[in-house]
């Protein structure tokens, strides 16, 4: 069989996604960038630097930057479009976005700079963890539902930030001897209408108490209202997976 640049790209587009059972270097490829998102994690886990960890950060940064480009490379089936529209819409996809930010430590080795630039660059690392959601089925089905209900998500954030400026405005001109700037009063409301209430900061009089009270209720419901929305949308994605899987055994 000749091999074309066509059916060599395409190869490699199989063996980057997700692996099946019956295609052993996919499953190869999947388990090589497992194994190194976890051990990744090792340098994060120890206090120390030294030449083992930076040996691990290295290697692990190599394979993360093959990784992307061979995405980027392969993105036109990716996308489903034949032109370099393919390459862009790819590279501002949230995964995409999430593999660059991934290699962005590599500059802790190339760029010469002060402890704290380099130490900033190794934070990027925390987001390989963001990696595992390509290969769990189950992250995957969450990712979707989000993606699916994301206008609901994003209208019940809305009004969270709102509520949130509205009462912290009410609570700094009530108790001006207590929240001296406005950030403590938006600190305030933050953890009041998520119903934790450190108690560090709290109003002092009775109509500051009485807001706390009303904004610690409103809070109960806007947790309510995404874990219905995520759950409603799960289950919707766990049926049309059994619908497309019975229609497919037809």
């Amino acid at each position: 069989m000749k091999l074309t640049s066509s059916s060599v790209k395409k190869r490699i587009y199989e063996i980057i996604e997700v692996g099946h059972n019956n295609d052993m270097a996919s499953i190869f490829y999947d388990s090589t960038i497992i194994v190194a998102i976890l051990v990744g994690f090792t340098p994060l886990m120890l206090r120390i630097t030294n030449v083992y960890t930076k040996l691990i950060d290295l290697i692990v940064i190599l394979i993360f930057i093959i990784d992307y480009f061979l995405r980027i490379y392969t993105s036109d089936y990716k996308m489903g479009i034949k032109d370099i529209h393919a390459y862009l819409y790819y590279a501002t996809t949230p995964m995409a976005i999430i593999d660059l930010l991934c290699i962005v430590p590599i500059f802790s080795f190339i760029l010469p700079g002060t402890h704290d630039i380099i130490e900033f660059f190794r934070l990027f690392r925390i987001l390989q963890v963001l990696k595992v959601i390509r290969y769990s089925s189950t992250m995957t089905t969450i990712s979707n539902v989000i993606k699916r209900v994301k206008k609901e998500l994003f209208a019940v954030l809305t009004f969270t930030v709102i509520y949130i400026y509205a009462s912290a405005l009410i609570v700094f001109q009530l108790e001006p001897e207590i929240f001296e700037h406005f950030f403590d009063a938006l600190y305030w409301s933050t953890i009041s209408i998520t119903t934790i209430g450190y108690g560090d900061i709290s109003p002092k009089t009775e109509i500051g108490r009485c807001v706390t009270m009303i904004s610690a209720l409103v809070g109960v419901a806007i947790i309510a209202l995404p874990s219905g929305i995520i759950t409603a949308g799960y289950m919707e994605e766990i049926k049309r997976k059994k619908n497309r899987k019975n229609d497919l055994t037809l």
